[in-house]
This record gives C-alpha cells, sequence and structure tokens, in this order.
C-alpha cells in the first residue's frame, strides 16, 4: 500500500514541547510535510516573528520524522492542501473556537474532496506561545532587534499601522491592543513618540520647547515596558549640527526612524496651516540636513524620513514633488507627505504622482484631518506607513475632565466608578504589576 501523506502547519517562532507532541504523532500517521507560515503571515495576525523564514524552515528540517519542509504563504491552508493532496492534516484541537474555526472549516471541507481527513490532537495543557514570547519580551529587546522592527515590516507587510505612544501607560494600549476581524487579529505595528502630544502630556506648548534630553525621557519610559518599534517626531530636525549627534543617539538606542519637517523658525503646529506665521526651509538646506544625518548614522536599518509641509502651507503640488524628489536623492529613506483639509483628494493626487516616480520609497500619511478615508484606499494608493498621530492623549483628555467633573458635582466618587478602569484592571496591564 502506498504510504499516507500528513501535512502539519505551524509558524515555529519558538517551538515547545507541544509543537514536538503533535509532530511526534503526525509523524506516526505517514510521510510528514510541514509548511511554515512565512515572515508576512505571522506579522499579518500577531508580532515580527523572532527568526526568519529560512532559520524557522532549517530548524523544522531537522526535526525527527519530518520528511519535507514547505512555506505556508497564508493563514489559510488552501494554496498547500490543494498542491500536496494530503490524506491527513494534524493540528491541536485548540483551533475549534475563536479566530481560527473559520480556518479549520475551511481545512476540513478542502479535504473532503479527496477524502482526506482532519486529525485533532488535544492540545497541550500550560504551553503557550504569546506567553513564552512575552517572557522573552519581559527580559527586555536590545536596541539592535528593536530598531530593525520597522525595516522588516515594511519588507512584509503592505501596510504598517502605527499609533502615537506618550507615556509607558499608553504604550502598553498601543503593544497589547488587539480586534479579531474575520479571519485576521489586527494591531498596532509600531508607535509614534509625537511631539505634540509628548509636550502637551508635560503641560507645554508644541513649539520645540520640550528639549531632546525630555524627549528621550519619555522615548526611554516606553521601551522599557514595550517591544514594538518606535517612529520619532522629530520637528524641524534643529541645527543640522545638533541633528546629527541626535541621529546617532536615536539609532544607538534602538529608535527605529524619525521624520523631520522642512520647516525654520519657532515651530507651530502643522494643523494651523497658513492661520499663523510658518517659513518652509529650503530645498538646499533641507537636503544637507538629511543627508548629514544618514552620514552620521551606522547602521541601515535606522531610516530618516522627510516630512513635506507644502500642501500645508499652500505652496502647491508641484512644490510638494519637487521637494520630495530632491529629499529622496538626498538620501531620505521615506517620505511623509502631510494635509489639513478634511478630504484626501490632493494627498492621493500627490501619493499617485510620487509612486509614478519612486515606485519603492515607502509613503507615510497622518490621516488626522482626512479621517474618513480608510486604511484600504491608502494603501490603494501607495501608502506605506498610517501614523495615528494623536488619538490617545485626545481621547483620554475629556476622559479624565469628565471624571474630575464628575466627583466635583456630586462631592464624592460613586458616580465617576461607571467611568473608570478597576484599579485591578490597571494594576494587570502593568507587567509584574500582579
Amino acid at each position: 500500500m502506498d504510504k499516507k501523506t500528513v501535512y502539519v502547519a505551524t509558524s515555529a517562532d519558538i517551538i515547545h514541547n507541544g509543537h514536538i507532541n503533535l509532530i511526534k504523532k503526525a509523524a506516526q500517521l505517514g510521510e510528514l510535510t510541514v509548511g511554515v507560515l512565512t515572515d508576512e503571515a505571522i506579522a499579518s495576525y500577531k508580532r515580527y516573528p523572532l527568526m526568519h523564514l529560512e532559520e524557522r524552515m532549517e530548524i523544522l528540517g531537522n526535526l525527527n520524522g519530518v520528511s519535507h519542509v514547505v512555506p505556508q504563504l497564508t493563514l489559510d491552508y488552501e494554496e498547500n492542501l490543494r498542491k500536496l493532496k494530503p490524506d491527513f492534516v494534524v493540528h491541536g484541537d485548540d483551533w475549534r473556537s475563536g479566530i481560527q474555526s473559520s480556518i479549520r472549516e475551511k481545512v476540513i471541507s478542502v479535504l473532503s474532496e479527496w477524502g482526506g481527513k482532519l486529525i485533532e490532537v488535544p492540545y497541550t495543557e500550560g504551553v503557550s506561545i504569546e506567553r513564552l514570547r512575552g517572557r522573552i519580551d519581559a527580559e527586555g529587546v536590545l536596541p539592535e532587534l528593536r530598531r530593525s522592527r520597522l525595516a522588516n515590516l515594511l519588507k512584509v507587510k503592505p501596510m504598517v499601522r502605527v499609533l502615537e505612544a506618550h507615556n509607558g501607560l499608553s504604550s502598553l494600549i498601543v503593544e497589547n491592543t488587539r480586534v479579531a476581524k474575520g479571519e485576521e487579529i489586527h494591531s498596532f505595528d509600531a508607535m509614534w513618540i509625537s511631539s505634540l502630544c509628548d509636550s502637551t502630556a508635560k503641560g507645554k506648548p508644541d513649539i520645540e520647547l520640550v528639549d531632546m534630553t525630555s524627549r528621550l525621557d519619555t522615548i526611554n519610559q516606553i521601551m522599557e515596558v514595550t517591544t514594538k518599534p518606535i517612529i520619532l517626531d522629530g520637528d524641524t530636525g534643529g541645527q543640522i549640527e545638533h541633528f546629527v549627534f541626535n541621529v546617532k543617539t536615536l539609532e544607538r538606542i534602538g529608535v527605529s526612524a524619525v521624520i523631520i519637517e522642512d520647516k525654520v523658525g519657532l515651530k507651530k503646529n502643522s494643523l494651523f496651516g497658513t492661520e499663523v506665521d510658518q517659513q518652509q526651509d529650503t530645498i538646499e538646506n533641507f537636503c544637507r540636513k538629511i543627508t548629514a544625518g544618514k552620514q552620521a548614522q551606522k547602521t541601515r536599518d535606522f531610516m530618516i524620513i522627510a516630512r513635506i509641509e507644502s500642501l500645508i502651507l499652500e505652496q502647491g503640488m508641484e512644490d510638494a514633488l519637487t521637494r520630495a524628489r530632491a529629499y529622496v536623492n538626498a538620501g531620505a529613506d521615506g517620505i511623509m507627505i502631510h494635509s489639513r483639509m478634511k478630504d484626501p483628494a490632493e494627498i492621493i493626487e500627490f501619493c499617485d504622482l510620487f509612486r509614478t516616480e519612486f515606485p519603492k520609497v515607502p509613503i507615510v500619511v497622518v490621516p488626522s484631518s482626512f479621517a474618513s478615508i480608510y486604511e484600504s484606499e491608502l494603501v490603494e494608493h501607495g501608502v506605506r506607513i498610517v501614523i495615528y498621530a494623536n488619538h490617545l492623549i485626545r481621547s483620554a483628555f475629556p476622559a479624565m475632565q469628565k471624571t474630575a467633573q464628575s466627583i466635583l458635582e456630586n462631592g464624592r466618587c460613586l458616580e465617576a466608578n461607571d467611568m473608570c478602569l478597576p484599579i485591578k484592571d490597571v494594576i494587570r496591564l502593568i507587567p509584574g504589576g500582579e
């Protein structure tokens, strides 16, 4: 009789005794092929993997009982199942409910076409990749690993989703918030440390008053309790000589990218546009700043992204595109285009025109004003990084204000309880708090 064929799919980012148990039982059924989820597939539903696909495939290929190792491009098994037509698919029984239940149903349906069967192995209790990964992360993420994560995400994801964080607590929200949507789990890929939010959290105006030493303190607070890559709002970048030293510092501590805007003089928030006095830098001077920063960095991972204020200051599309070309040629690793219009039309126009000339240079947008546009629409026009730049601090202020008013109005805190998270839940948010 022909030997039966067996298929198992796994991420194998961290191999534990549960995996070994599953592979042993699968190998007893016949010739075993293991499908290893690609970096892209893993990043689509959880954190970027600790090891690259090639490393994970090599490890699995050397395990006893494994005959073949192939990549699995998506969470969906269908493509590999139709190629291999295995007699059995083996999986733990923990996927009968939750986000993977629909994937399970599809596996059963596809296997039925040629009489294949799903074999489910009892889940190994007390073992969780997320828990193990959490223990690894709790020991801290080295700067080299953290710094490279943004560049790695851009290689494997069509879009990197970023949310602002202004202290350790808000960064834990960015780190841990997840939402199940169909067969996918959506989360934030990186953190934006905004000068506006950092200044506001300190009760200071957003005019570059908060110096780099204070900004670095905020970064360190966030790095101590999280693992996701950090993009820093570098305002104008300051004097070229200062920017060079700041690049070296940011790169050394593990920041992934800094975004600097092409303005000079006293910094005013871009969303005021021409309502306040704002002066754009010359193309030549800003290019010198970009080039000096790139020459100062020591690794390929760190990114300097140029933010163009032409649309904010009503200088027109051609000026924005001219500056974009110059900044890319000066060494910018990406272009952020900003607008204060509620209609995203001018952003889309810029993206389409820029993409015809620079198909691979990342475009960054901040849809604070043109908030109605969906991420999927931005991706269609070539946007690679979407930053939600100030939403946590904007939502925190009215919530705290409402609680404070309730206590004053009622002379007690009972009525405010429904607006507050139980203190035990707050404690559980903090690593090591329990």
